[in-house]
């Protein structure tokens, strides 16, 4: 559970600006308030999850750039400035290790529930942790885990969100990627400041939730996502490339995947659509 302490909304007071300020907890739904034992915003961070990881006190962070923005496998997240949303939530869990299993899937699921709310019905989810639309690459989720495997495990909770690509940033993007601004079912696409209130709404009861129930309560949750179920895909795991067609996720998360030999599970790997 969450060690709570006083809620602070820490900004370097270089910081003075009404344009720069972040709301400190009160916007929050009651749910989302008590689970939150602190917040804290920084200006510049080499990485909210690193530094969450180096902080003793569990919260949530949220960084304007960052010099080391870390995706899956320590790939670079594109972070330019006053541009998109990266957060850190840190949080104990006193099952174990076994416990947390499935725990990337469960905020995928969380965070899509968010960004439909805020009217964004076309962003779904690609197994294990990426967040797209129209095929394109909107944010991506970071797990990552510290403790002893049989006792308390410290979790980092990492989530990547595009809200505003600045030209001169996508050109150096090596994939095809999307931003909130672009998707907009609406002229004004909401703020930063909304998406985070949305995403924390959304992501603290969560945690909880996962605690108490595990990934078994977000199964259906990722079948209402899933770009990938009922699709040709191609799985590489190494240097392996599997083909087959996808079946949704098992109750452990494993990505089902059905080839010429039958149905098999795969815990890890990384996955595309087939090209027809």
């Amino acid at each position: 559970m969450l060690h709570f302490r006083k809620q602070t909304n820490k900004i370097p007071s270089t910081q003075t600006s009404k344009a720069h300020q972040k709301p400190n907890g009160a916007s929050l739904c009651a749910s989302a308030r008590a689970e939150l034992a602190g917040i804290e915003v920084l200006f510049e961070t080499d990485s909210t999850n690193a530094m969450a990881l180096r902080e003793p006190a569990p919260g949530w962070r949220n960084a304007r750039p960052r010099a080391a923005g870390r995706g899956r496998r320590g790939r670079r997240w594109a972070s330019p400035l006053a541009a998109h949303v990266y957060l850190s939530l840190s949080r104990r869990f006193d099952g174990g290790l076994a416990a947390l299993q499935g725990l990337s899937l469960a905020v995928g699921v969380a965070a899509a529930d968010a960004l439909h709310a805020l009217g964004y019905t076309r962003v779904g989810l690609k197994w294990p942790n990426d967040l797209m639309a129209d095929g394109h690459k909107l944010g991506g989720v970071l797990v990552e885990i510290g403790g002893e495997a049989g006792g308390p495990m410290r979790v980092v909770v990492g989530l990547g969100l595009n809200v505003r690509m600045p030209a001169n940033a996508a050109r150096d993007i090596d994939q095809p990627w999307c931003d909130l601004a672009s998707l907009s079912p609406t002229p004004t696409p909401p703020s930063r400041q909304a998406v985070c209130i949305a995403l924390l709404d959304a992501l603290l009861p969560m945690m909880s939730r996962f605690e108490r129930e595990g990934l078994a309560a977000f199964v259906d949750g990722w079948a209402r996502h899933d770009l990938l179920a009922g699709r040709a895909v191609k799985l590489q795991v190494g240097a392996r490339v599997i083909e087959g067609v996808a079946l949704g996720i098992a109750a452990d998360g494993a990505l089902r995947l059905r080839d010429a030999t039958g149905e098999h599970r795969h815990h890890a790997g990384e996955a595309s659509l087939r090209a027809a």
